[in-house]
């Protein structure tokens, strides 16, 4: 899940999960780094120009030129892809240089401040330059505009900053310098969520299962420990991208992949073959994906999201549960296949007996609520009620033992990890260079960025949608297209040190010179194809931000 290891950083750092939050009444500056809402979430893009209107400024950091950098961006910070970390710490040198930080917050509640700031004494506004490719004398802007326009808040991408080699690092050296704006959990800040207990049914929590006996005695025996043991401390999700591994040490033998997809892995041939070995595989889909299907056993169809029940899903703290029509054909909704294979294994207790209602109504009572409760209000939901309550961390709202403070080892931010620490990682949001360009292959490549008409590799069997961009595209800018003869719409090889592929070429503006996107989930021309099987060493996340290749005119 895209998610998770940005999850895994925020965890370490700060004790709780957020990605930022959108502006609020009392917000004066929002920092957008590595987003572009107008397309990935556009409910969100409508309450950002709202604000926009109403004076709030706003710094947008992507090394593309988007909807949201042109129709929002005060300040707009093209930053070179995987070098996030190294720019955080430059805005960080800059804070305490010139000692714009808040003080008081992070004297009381930063663990690690005085080795952050010697850390970050070595990455100097002129020598990240060089690194980020963001000017120096924008570094220091950005940094000065951001402290006289607090409070301010984030908005952060739950991939950009984090698939890569250095990932989590890089991502805990936004969040550190978040932390020294001490706009934490303050009106217009950033927001310390107070999520109901409902809302932990999503990360394998025991609480969601009736035999709450379970999970917690084989969590010593989960496949993950001995490559990512801190992702294995902190998530429940097993870290599946060592898949192959698995399988191969014949710890695996069987596999039940809920909209599984072989192509959102790098080097996918060795997860085809990986789930091709096994005993049994089955898939539940909406369609047949040759990609994947070619290599399981048995495809059951599923319901598609106007056909289930999602009683879980929220915005701005209302739920909302309607199912638009019934399954047709053969499909179920995943809850139901889910139930029904619990109860022909024997665990019919466990599984409410097959009824998903029953199930369902389980996990809303904690909220005291009901399935019928959000029949009775389809249309604006049901509310959850909840408390304003701005720094939860000193009245003792955060942490389990009901004391002041943040819910991590120290009771206070870690820009120091002490967990990292005890695990033989560098403590502090370490940068590490990023794959460097070649002579064979110039370029810098980056996948995974939105587009509008499709949800990665989804919707492109419908016809209306598909013709705005019926064919795989690489973005390139004008000036590499021209030193190598390229014009839009021309077939290209994209080729990296791992694979190549063919696409049709766009040769735009939005594109930084010397970085080509290469739009992802297209079965005839796999990009994660191009992409190595080398992991963050913290979170076991892929380096899709982090390629390098080469683009040529086919022949």
């Amino acid at each position: 899940v895209c998610r998770k290891a940005a999850e895994l950083a925020e965890l370490l750092t700060y004790g709780f999960r957020t990605l930022g939050n959108p502006p609020r009444a009392q917000t004066r500056l929002c920092v957008i780094w590595g987003s572009n809402p107008a397309w990935s979430a556009p409910y969100m893009m409508v309450r950002m120009l709202k604000a926009k209107k109403r004076g709030v400024k706003f710094i947008v950091i992507d090394p593309r030129i988007t909807p949201t950098s042109e129709k929002l961006a005060n300040l707009h910070l093209r930053v070179r892809p995987a070098a996030d970390g190294a720019l955080a710490l430059a805005m960080i040198n800059v804070l305490f240089r010139d000692g714009i930080y808040d003080v008081n917050f992070a004297e009381k509640w930063i663990f690690g401040l005085k080795e952050l700031k010697e850390y970050a004494e070595a990455f100097s506004p002129e020598k990240v330059e060089k690194i980020t490719w963001v000017p120096a004398k924008i570094i220091e802007e950005a940094a000065h505009l951001m402290m006289e326009n607090a409070p301010v808040t984030f908005w952060l991408s739950p991939q950009t900053t984090i698939h890569c080699r250095n990932g989590v690092q890089n991502h805990r050296a936004i969040l550190s310098l978040i932390a020294l704006t001490g706009c934490i959990d303050v009106p217009g800040g950033i927001i310390i969520p107070a999520h109901p207990p409902l809302y932990s049914w999503d990360s394998g929590d025991p609480e969601f299962c009736r035999r709450t006996d379970i999970l917690p005695k084989i969590r010593d025996k989960r496949l993950d420990l001995q490559f990512f043991p801190i992702w294995a401390k902190y998530l429940s999700e097993v870290q599946i991208n060592m898949l192959p591994e698995y399988v191969r040490s014949g710890k695996v033998k069987a596999i039940l992949m809920w909209g599984g997809n072989t192509m959102m892995w790098p080097q996918t041939r060795e997860y085809q073959e990986a789930i091709k070995s096994l005993e049994f595989a089955v898939a539940v889909d909406y369609f047949y994906r040759p990609w994947t299907h070619d290599f399981v056993d048995i495809v059951l169809p599923a319901a598609t999201c106007l056909e289930r029940r999602a009683p879980f899903a929220f915005l701005r703290g209302r739920v909302y549960g309607r199912k638009v029509l019934e399954p047709l054909g053969e499909c179920r909704e995943d809850w139901q296949i889910a139930f029904d294979i619990g109860v022909r294994l024997g665990y019919a207790a466990e599984f409410w007996n097959g009824n998903v209602d029953e199930g369902l109504n389980f996990i809303l009572k904690k909220i005291g609520l009901s399935l019928n409760d959000l029949e009775k209000s389809l249309e604006s939901g049901v509310e959850i009620p909840s408390q304003e309550v701005y720094r939860k961390y000193e009245i003792g709202m955060l942490r389990a033992d009901g004391k002041p403070g943040f819910p991590t080892p120290s009771g206070k931010i870690e820009v120091y990890s002490t967990v990292l620490g005890d695990y033989g990682f560098d403590p502090l949001p370490a940068f590490r260079m990023p794959l460097q360009p070649t002579k064979e292959y110039p370029l810098i490549l980056t996948t995974g960025c939105r587009v509008p008409f499709y949800a990665h590799s989804r919707w492109r069997e419908i016809p209306n949608l598909r013709r705005f961009m019926p064919h795989p595209v690489a973005n390139i800018s004008p000036r590499d297209a021209a030193e190598r003869g390229i014009k839009s719409g021309d077939n290209v090889i994209v080729s990296s040190p791992w694979g190549s592929i063919k696409v049709k070429a766009n040769v735009t503006s939005i594109m930084l010179e010397g970085i080509v996107d290469v739009l992802h989930g297209w079965a005839e021309a796999n990009v994660n194809e191009l992409i190595p099987r080398e992991w963050d060493p913290i979170s076991g996340f892929p380096p899709f931000k982090e390629g390098i290749c080469e683009v040529r005119k086919a022949s």
